[in-house]
């Protein structure tokens, strides 16, 4: 049995070659039987061999020891076997050393082979031992039952380990395939639990920048131009009362409409994470939380009750309303696109409206809408304004964050958006979207 990585150098506690101190000790065990039998067997080897007893029990003690290499060199214990066949010695050593021979790793034309000669001489040896009994008379048997005899010693003395052997080595072979495929298996998913909780966490900070974009997109504008009117209502409030209960209404109007569409987004959010998700987060993984909750996100998102490009003229009549000079023009024939297509449309004139106000106050301003056989075109270019810092000296802050998100937007749907100051002074920011 073979072991590789951490499994090799936790399992081997043994001495030398064996990987546990049992298999050292067992192994031990069989090498003393074994020596034992041929110590026995060596005294009437020797007395055939015509030399003293003590020498046939040495070569006997010697041969049979042999048995204790038989895990780390089986070929040489079969080999000492198949030598000591014709001293009538060595039945253990050559039933446990062809068994660790099937067992082991050698190539099986090796191990038939070997085994072939163990059975041959076997044969051989048992056969011509039945004949000289026979002849001196020790044996009263017919003359059939002596190839019958010496084929079935030697096929009971070598078929069994052999067929044992192999068994066990092709069941520890399959063992060890099956434990490396598990270890291959849980680094694979301990891979995938570390790359889907990766794209967990590129899906939650993705959507965090989605909802920060909606939110600033819902917020920004509105807040904006509640800021310019509330700035005209302090500049006109004991001059002109009537303009100042205009403008007040029209900072109540904005505020309840900014809180419309936030309580709109926060409603289908909330709604997206509750029932059956609620009571399963318990038990899912963090990875799986993180995926849900990025796509009950992102399907609030899509799902909300977002602008649409019909809105246009409200929105640059809002922006109006707040005292800017606002042009707009359609070109080609109105129709209905796909939600976040005229979303995003709708988004991008807004947030260049809102910086319009923001740094830019009182610069006249021109709004383009153009529908095109396959796409939408949207441009917002305003002049250069009549007070350099206008908009910032009016108290609107300005996070830098706008034109990234409409860039983000745009770009998200293969879109092209371009942005930059203009020659004149004016700032221009321009979009196409596919219409589908």
């Amino acid at each position: 049995m073979t072991t590789t990585g951490e499994e090799l150098v936790t399992a081997r506690g043994g001495p030398w070659w064996w990987d546990r101190r049992r298999s050292a000790v067992f192994d031990g065990g069989l090498a003393v039987v074994s020596a034992l039998e041929c110590g026995l067997e060596g005294v009437p080897f020797a007395r055939e061999a015509g030399v003293p007893a003590a020498v046939g029990v040495v070569f006997g003690v010697l041969a049979g020891s042999v048995l204790v290499v038989r895990r780390r060199w089986p070929i040489a214990v079969v080999l000492v076997a198949i030598a000591v066949t014709p001293a009538a010695m060595g039945f253990l050593m050559g039933v446990v050393g062809l068994y660790s021979l099937a067992a082991s790793e050698v190539p099986r034309r090796i191990i038939a082979s070997l085994a072939g000669m163990q059975s041959v001489g076997v044969l051989i040896v048992m056969f011509v031992r039945m004949r000289q009994n026979l002849a001196r008379g020790e044996l009263d048997v017919g003359d059939w039952i002596v190839p019958f005899a010496s084929v079935t010693m030697a096929i009971g003395v070598t078929a069994p380990p052999l067929l044992l052997g192999l068994y066990v080595g092709a069941r520890r072979r399959l063992m060890e395939s099956l434990r490396e495929r598990a270890d291959s298996l849980e680094r694979e998913l301990q891979l995938l639990a570390e790359r889907a909780e990766e794209r967990a966490e590129w899906a939650r900070g993705e959507e965090r920048t989605r909802i920060a974009r909606e939110m600033h997109d819902v917020v920004a504008h509105r807040v904006s131009l509640m800021v310019v009117h509330a700035a005209a209502l302090q500049a006109v409030a004991r001059k002109d009362p009537e303009k100042a209960v205009r403008n007040a209404a029209l900072v109540g109007d904005m505020g309840r409409q900014a809180l419309t569409e936030l309580r709109e987004m926060l409603g289908v959010l909330r709604s997206g994470g509750d029932g059956g998700q609620r009571r399963e987060r318990a038990s899912v993984p963090l990875a799986a939380v993180g995926v849900a909750a990025a796509a009950a996100a992102s399907r609030a998102v899509d799902e909300g009750e977002g602008p649409c490009l019909s809105e246009i003229e409200e929105l640059v009549g809002q922006s109006a309303a707040a005292g800017m000079v606002v042009d707009l023009s359609v070109v080609g024939e109105s129709r209905s696109c796909a939600r976040e297509v005229e979303s995003t449309a709708y988004r991008v004139v807004q947030e260049a409206l809102t910086n319009v106000h923001k740094h830019a106050a009182g610069a006249k301003t021109y709004v383009r809408l153009a529908y095109r056989v396959s796409e939408i075109a949207m441009q917002v270019e305003n002049e250069a304004p009549p007070v350099v810092g206008a908009g910032v000296s009016a108290g609107l802050p300005s996070g830098g964050n706008g034109l990234v998100g409409m860039k983000e937007r745009v770009s998200a749907l293969g879109g092209v958006f371009v942005s930059g100051p203009t020659d004149a002074g004016g700032f221009r920011v321009s979009a196409v979207i596919p219409a589908s």
